[in-house]
């Protein structure tokens, strides 16, 4: 079988779609996955499925996806494939078209709650277009999986339909850094908390900033996004520059690296819309299959699979018991010790191989 997914973000980056083309082409399909290029991307690492980049002139914004869907859409209309996987609503509209008129089996993966994301949901008009989109790709689409619960039972009560679960947990013992090429990071010698991930609003970075200031305690950042210079000028006026360290963005596979040097991971993430309410974060996985302890979301989706294995400390959004949560993982050796016992039984239920299972069902040979 043939299978190709879309997506709008640079390929290098997506870990979710490299591990799920990975498996797909070692099930002995072809798989293609199409991206974006970006006027800044690195050259597209080899892998072994095939992957495309289309350019835009437009880099961003309404006119970004306006033109990326109609590449999208000219490039999907002259391929041959027996599945067509669109990722999130913003590369679904080519899909919906198009299988009008291909014969191919479609299939929407939804890695968050399109229309409520904030960049969406605080601008009516554009939500309402998604919205517009959604009530009719969810409905159409031969199957529909998401990366959590939450978001399942939102969009099955909606919709009235079987939207499957594909958490984004890594490979099982996929961390492994033995024989490594390694970047020369500049890490604190000291014990230091890790923040990886988009540094994008609503990721809680601007409190743990303020938290850090009132503590002696080392902060790595590893990540890229809108609001990168903004807290760079933030720690420089709190004068915390020695203990903040910004890495800016990793590629994924020095990630594990990180983690395993960290002390306490950092996934407090705003409650800025419906879709960080109900997200389950890929870092929240990556922490835990590396033996990281971390401070997390009293969210659905955390507060549900941490009552099952304890992976971490849950906290609400107030800066006393975030900062109390940090100092008892960063001083507490037999806590930290407890919660990284819980993170190794955690991982051998969370991981690619069991939610990849999923897949093989989904993109079956009929």
């Amino acid at each position: 079988m043939k299978i190709i997914f879309t997506v709008t973000n640079d390929l290098n980056s997506d870990q979710r779609m490299i591990r799920t083309c990975t498996v797909m082409q070692n099930e002995g399909h072809e798989v293609m996955l199409v991206g974006r290029s970006r006027k800044d991307s690195s050259p597209i690492e080899n892998k072994n499925f095939a992957q495309k980049r289309l350019y835009c002139y437009f880099q961003k914004g309404k006119f970004f996806y306006v033109e990326y869907n109609i590449r999208l859409f000219l490039f999907l209309l002259f391929e041959k494939c027996d599945a067509l996987c669109s990722i999130d609503l913003d590369t679904a509209l080519p899909g919906w078209m198009l299988k009008r008129i291909k014969k191919w089996r479609w299939i929407i993966d939804s890695h968050e709650w399109f229309p409520y994301v904030p960049e969406v949901s605080r601008r009516p008009v554009i939500q309402r277009f998604w919205l517009w989109v959604e009530a009719r790709v969810i409905p159409a689409a031969d199957a529909v999986y998401t990366v959590g619960s939450a978001i399942a039972t939102e969009l099955e009560n909606r919709y009235d339909r079987k939207v499957l679960v594909i958490r984004n947990a890594p490979f099982l013992d996929s961390n492994s850094t033995e024989n490594a090429e390694i970047p020369n990071f500049k890490l604190p010698s000291k014990d230091f908390i890790l923040y990886q991930g988009a540094v994008n609003e609503g990721r809680g970075l601007e409190r743990l900033i303020d938290i850090i200031h009132d503590t002696n305690f080392h902060l790595v950042i590893a990540g890229d996004g809108d609001i990168l210079e903004e807290l760079k000028q933030r720690v420089r006026q709190q004068n915390i520059s020695e203990r903040v360290h910004f890495l800016g963005f990793v590629l994924p596979q020095f990630l594990p690296f990180l983690t395993q040097k960290a002390r306490v991971g950092y996934n407090v993430s705003e409650a800025v819309s419906r879709s960080y309410e109900l997200s389950l974060n890929n870092k929240f996985f990556d922490y835990t299959h590396s033996l990281l302890p971390s401070v997390i979301n009293d969210f659905i989706e955390y507060r549900n699979l941490c009552s099952e294995f304890p992976v971490g400390i849950l906290v609400p959004h107030e800066n006393a018991k975030i900062k109390e949560a940090l100092e008892l993982l960063m001083t507490d050796d037999r806590a930290h010790e407890q919660y990284q016992e819980n993170c190794k039984k955690a991982r051998e239920v969370w991981n690619w191989q069991i939610e990849s299972r999923i897949l093989h069902e989904i993109f079956r040979n009929d």
